[in-house]
């Protein structure tokens, strides 16, 4: 157990962590896609409040912190939107309490989009205990 805001200095130095996050990085790089064109984009995100575009997971976070933390318009989450759960139209009450509770790391390293809920799960139950 530990401190949520010493989370990041011990996942850079916890090798079993890094083992983890290894197997996550082999399990979604076993086959190389052919067609990119039908994958949606789930690297670079708009911010949903101004124009600027091309910012990544950690980026957009930061960006609408330092710029638009006091900003109440209601808006869409770029990154849920282009995931395969994400609803496109759904406006969140609170981006900025949205952002630091959802987007504190990146979906890519834990998450295969071809696998259904249901095998994700299995997967899920199957690593921790195995962690244990």
């Amino acid at each position: 157990q530990m401190y949520l805001s010493k989370m990041r200095s011990h996942a850079a130095s916890c090798s079993k962590y890094q083992n983890y996050i290894m197997e996550g990085v082999k399990a979604v790089t076993k086959e190389p896609l052919h067609n990119t064109r039908n994958f949606p984009n789930r690297f670079t995100f708009p911010c949903p409040y101004c124009s600027e575009k091309n910012f990544d997971q950690e980026g957009l976070v930061e960006h609408c912190k330092t710029l638009h933390s006091m900003d109440a318009k209601q808006v869409v989450c770029p990154i849920c939107a282009s995931m395969p759960w994400g609803d496109p139209n759904y406006r969140s009450a609170n981006f900025m309490e949205h952002l630091q509770r959802r987007h504190r790391f990146s979906y890519d390293t834990f998450v295969d989009y071809d696998a259904d809920e249901d095998d994700m799960m299995a997967q899920v139950l199957i690593r921790s205990l195995r962690d244990k």
